[in-house]
């Protein structure tokens, strides 16, 4: 369904011959790590699927666990990451997120604002399979508050259809969310959590744009007045998601790395699973917003077969 993606089947393929390129980049002392990242940067993850299983048949490793031994630090990871079954990579880092002391509450945010209705049940289910385990018990031990309701509303994936839009029921919305934060003492935040979780796409489009003319307020001007902490963050990006997916993914990259030192887990994370997706509208979003293109701010801010490997991901530059 999706057809935006900087990364796709790449041919003429030939599994078997890149598993044995594969094979020979990792055998003996020193790895080719350039033949690593160009074969696995290239190939879409259905076939890096079929590579693994040829590397398996013909040599009798496991191309996971070599390139775990192989590789090391972001590149490792990024290598690692791409492949992960793309079914399973959402799952898997949810998993993650909630694993051990302390919960990754941004993880959280990302996946759960982010993923369409019908994405989201398919995560509940691959949790189930892969992990035994039921995705929202875990993410209520996990979480409290409204941050946890929020997140449990979104877990249901019972976001309205889009079909029509009723217009008597954009303007109560629209009142309901403003008697619920700028004319109130205080916030009520299950109104926020309700409207903003159930309400399809298009609809919320039109109760924003409502919301501006009755308050004189973006929605997200209130939402970080009103609210904080993980529940502000939590609803901002159900806000910027409704907007534009492409739009909240390159605000994403490019805060993974303004500033000082780089959150490589986002880049990562965002680079391989937007890769097949929408990856070319990311970038577009990207320029428009920030000045700058995403392969000029990758290039200046990783290094190395890291770099080399996250540009091919790119696809190339948009200036």
């Amino acid at each position: 369904q999706y057809t935006r993606g900087t990364v796709t089947a790449f041919a003429p393929f030939d599994a078997r011959a890149d598993a044995e390129a594969l094979r020979k980049a990792m055998k003996g002392i020193g790895t080719d790590e350039e033949a690593v990242l160009t074969i696995l940067a290239t190939r879409n993850n259905a076939q890096r699927q079929e590579i693994a299983s040829a590397f398996k048949t013909l040599f009798g490793r496991d191309l996971v666990d070599d390139l775990k031994s192989e590789l090391t630090g972001k590149f490792e990871t990024l290598m690692v990451s791409l492949m992960r079954p793309a079914y399973i990579f959402d799952a898997h880092a949810l998993k993650h997120a909630i694993k051990g002391a302390g919960t990754n509450e941004k993880v959280l945010t990302e996946i759960l604002a982010s993923r369409t209705p019908a994405e989201v049940q398919n995560i509940k289910q691959v949790y189930q399979q892969e992990y035994e385990a039921n995705l929202e018990d875990k993410i209520t031990g996990e979480t409290s508050g409204h941050f946890q309701r929020m997140l449990v509303v979104l877990l249901q994936a019972n976001r309205d259809p889009d079909t029509g839009v009723d217009e008597a029921l954009v303007e109560q919305d629209a009142q309901v969310l403003f008697r619920a934060g700028e004319l109130k003492w205080g916030t009520d935040e299950e109104k926020f959590i309700t409207i903003l979780g159930t309400r399809s796409v298009s609809h919320l489009r039109r109760v924003f744009d409502k919301y501006m003319t009755i308050s004189g307020f973006q929605i997200e001007e209130t939402i970080d007045r009103e609210t904080s902490g993980d529940l502000e963050k939590l609803l901002l990006a159900v806000v910027k998601c409704i907007r534009s997916v492409p739009a909240y993914f390159a605000e994403t990259l490019y805060y993974s790395m303004k500033g000082a030192g780089t959150d490589d887990d986002t880049l990562i994370r965002v680079m391989v699973s937007r890769s097949e997706i929408d990856l070319l509208d990311i970038r577009r979003e990207f320029r428009k917003n920030f000045a700058k293109s995403l392969y000029q701010m990758i290039q200046k801010d990783t290094s190395g077969d890291y770099r080399k490997a996250l540009l091919l991901l790119c696809g190339g530059d948009d200036d």
